[in-house]
């Protein structure tokens, strides 16, 4: 279970509350957000570090156009100076939604945000594998006291057979679980 920052009855701090708030009151149904990024790794996994926006992977249903009422450059965005945006390019682990956490239960009468397990997270990050990537998914594997033998197993049944250039993500894996072990 991650270390989150955000427990049953505590606040979110500003301006996600209100953002957040917002988004829930002008829905009328049910919305799931399958969150990646920042904001999952702040306050889900509680790496101290700032972000500005919610990156999600997928919502459910997927009838409401969120880039227009609340991603960067809406009036919401604009007025929260925070914004939600959808990452289109990446792939995510076969089975992923049956491991997904609420992250603030209870706390919005429609909205829903679900946070990935922490191996699930880290995959997610291998395709792009940018520094601020290896950077928190160093973290999440440390901080969550992960088992590189489950991240391999993972890998090899839940996302190489989906990628293109399996070979070029064999040797990140390697790389990265190189890092997280031994420190490089």
């Amino acid at each position: 279970m991650p270390n989150a920052l955000f427990k049953k009855g505590d606040s979110l701090p500003s301006p996600w509350k209100e953002f957040l708030s917002e988004i829930d009151s002008m829905l009328t149904e049910r919305l799931d957000l399958h969150c990646i990024g920042g904001f999952v790794v702040c306050y889900f996994y509680a790496l101290p570090r700032s972000t500005g926006d919610i990156d999600y992977y997928t919502a459910v249903p997927a009838n409401l156009n969120l880039t227009e009422v609340a991603g960067e450059g809406s009036a919401l965005a604009k007025k929260h100076k925070v914004s939600l945006h959808q990452v289109t390019v990446m792939t995510m682990p076969e089975n992923y939604d049956s491991r997904l956490t609420e992250m603030f239960p209870e706390t919005f009468k429609n909205l829903h945000i679900y946070a990935p397990d922490p191996y699930d997270y880290i995959l997610s990050k291998l395709e792009r594998n940018g520094l601020k990537d290896r950077d928190d998914a160093d973290y999440i594997f440390k901080s969550q006291n992960l088992d590189p033998q489950v991240h391999r197993d993972r890998y090899e049944k839940e996302l190489r057979p989906n990628l293109v250039n399996e070979d070029k993500h064999d040797l990140t894996l390697k790389l990265w679980l190189d890092i997280f072990e031994n420190g490089g």
